[in-house]
């Protein structure tokens, strides 16, 4: 339903459900230094972020991990967006029942997205599905 929206898609008939199209994490940074934001624009600058690091939990593993303590993340998706559709895609109930959290957001362009870790942490796997579109409108 909502894959005519996406394009790179990880593995189409994984991410596709009855209630929405799974994106999946590509990436997770870390913000180290702060951003800027002004009434104008004029001084508008963005914070400073560097890859947080990730490792394979066994040699012989295709993909590797990510180990998050508690805080904010910015996560970037495999996938991107097709077209003038503007989607909405909220957090999978999956993340919300592990402590974590990231605004629903209502796009024509996936951005990073900032996610919020609670509680002891959490470890997320490359091209895990993290967040679902719900919603398109042309």
């Amino acid at each position: 339903m909502y894959e005519q929206y996406v394009e790179d898609a990880v593995h189409e008939p994984t991410q596709t459900a009855d209630s929405g199209f799974d994106l999946t994490v590509s990436n997770v940074f870390e913000i180290v230094a702060p951003g800027r934001v002004d009434f104008g624009g004029g001084e508008l600058e963005p914070a400073q972020t560097t890859p947080h690091t990730s490792a394979k939990r066994d040699p012989a593993d295709d993909y590797e991990w990510w180990q998050l303590r508690s805080g904010q993340y910015l996560i970037e998706y495999n996938e991107s967006l097709t077209g003038t559709a503007t989607v909405t895609f909220q957090p999978r109930t999956e993340l919300l029942e592990r402590g974590l959290s990231h605004p629903t957001l209502h796009v024509d362009a996936l951005p990073r997205v900032p996610i919020t870790v609670g509680g002891a942490g959490v470890a997320i796997k490359e091209n895990a599905r993290v967040s679902t579109i719900v919603d398109a409108e042309e």
